[in-house]
């Protein structure tokens, strides 16, 4: 008989974690019909022995195991042993589980009401950090976004805006989409699966409670995948969804970042770029970026103009460090860009005139931010299809409004 939910667990080397991970599968409280289809990618410790145990239990529960797997010399990937676990499950929906996480009771049920109204939707969920004190920031962001910024950050996140061990989705979805990359080490399948699900006009949903446990330690997949891979694509996806609409852009910041952005962006779409602009005197005093690399004669040399004489639209382009010090600085608006803006030792705030917190800027221009680090919840990104949205400033809703001195914007 056909299963309602499959939950999809790859297993490579999870000895430390699958006696937890297998008993919240045991524990869920969905009525529904489910199997776990476990696909053991070359484990060469006790995993496979682990599985087996709980195959036992979790059947005597009414939970269909189907296994899966090889015993090769070396794993093929996380891509392949999802995509081998799908195949070899039939439950019409799809809950994907890490093997070194752990689901709340009432994941399942509560995620499959949300994906029976979200059919073409990626759902995700709230997660609690273990150990509690890891990746602060990124977990606030996780658990955080508005509904409309796990739309509208997808240019920001160093990830998907929903993470993949909360995923839950059709089965008829997934196979619209997928299947996962299969390149193995080093390939960031959850990331190049989500933007293929959003060039197919799927949804994303989040289930605003806590249902997974997210482990992180140092043996995590995620590691293995590169800050430049992360951002080749993220740039690649902007050229892809943003860039098209405009034929002329700006990039605020003509730091670091603002340059490895040009740099990196395909020739057509350096000849897009009218501007830097920044808040450093000394870097509008320069006049112009010369990119010495270019192949072009004579060789691009774009101006850099202070951020009041600049227009939009903007590609906001800042790398954003924890100081741990939350001072926010002073801001001034000026009379054709502000947002305004504030920066904390942690956070970029964008704040939308008229007072610093809500409206429109003038004449809706587009803005798209492409942060350094990962996604953060008070970077405002519009969406170039939709008017830009309303802004709080999440860390200090008493923000001073008013004619004030911008001191300072980028690290």
């Amino acid at each position: 008989m056909q299963a309602h939910v499959s939950i999809i667990l790859p297993v490579h080397n999870a000895e430390p974690w699958l006696d937890e991970c297998l008993r919240s599968v045991l524990q869920q409280d969905f009525e529904g019909t489910m199997e776990l289809s476990v696909f053991n990618d070359a484990s060469k410790d006790k995993s496979g022995a682990i599985i087996e145990k709980w195959r036992v239990k979790l059947e005597d529960s009414g939970v269909h195991v189907i296994i899966g797997g090889h015993d090769s010399l070396s794993p093929r990937g996380v891509g392949y042993s999802k995509n081998q676990a799908v195949a070899q499950s039939s439950g019409s929906y799809l809950c994907f589980l890490d093997s070194d996480d752990v689901m709340m009771p009432q994941r399942v049920r509560l995620q499959h009401q949300a994906a029976v109204q979200h059919p073409s939707s990626i759902v995700g969920c709230r997660v609690r950090r273990d150990p509690p004190n890891s990746t602060e920031r990124y977990t606030r962001w996780i658990n955080q976004l508005t509904p409309e910024q796990l739309l509208t950050q997808v240019f920001t996140a160093n990830g998907p805006t929903v993470i993949m061990p909360t995923w839950f989705c059709s089965r008829a979805w997934f196979s619209h989409v997928g299947p996962f990359d299969e390149g193995g080490q080093g390939v960031p399948e959850d990331l190049l699966f989500f933007y293929e699900h959003l060039r197919k006009g799927g949804g994303v949903v989040r289930v605003d409670q806590s249902l997974l446990l997210y482990r992180y330690h140092p043996r995590a997949a995620t590691h293995s995948v590169l800050e430049t891979t992360i951002w080749t694509h993220r740039v690649r996806f902007l050229e892809e969804q943003a860039l098209p609409r405009w034929a002329a852009f700006t990039i605020w910041n003509a730091g670091k970042q603002g340059r490895r952005l040009y740099r990196s962006l395909t020739a057509a779409s350096q000849r897009k770029v009218v501007a830097f602009c920044d808040v450093d005197e000394n870097k509008i005093r320069k006049g112009f970026y010369c990119h010495e690399d270019s192949q072009e004669r004579p060789k691009p040399r774009i101006p850099i103009l202070h951020f009041r004489a600049a227009r939009p639209p903007f590609v906001i382009c800042v790398k954003l460090v924890d100081t741990g010090h939350p001072q926010p600085l002073a801001l001034e608006e000026a009379p054709q860009w502000p947002p305004g803006a504030r920066r904390g030792g942690t956070e970029l705030y964008l704040l939308l005139p008229p007072g610093p917190h809500r409206g429109r800027l003038r004449g809706q221009p587009e803005v798209v931010a492409l942060a350094g680090g990962p996604g953060l919840p008070s970077l405002q990104l519009t969406d170039p299809r939709q008017p830009l949205p309303e802004a709080t400033c999440s860390l200090h809703p008493q923000c001073i409004p008013g004619q004030q001195e911008l001191c300072e914007l980028q690290a």
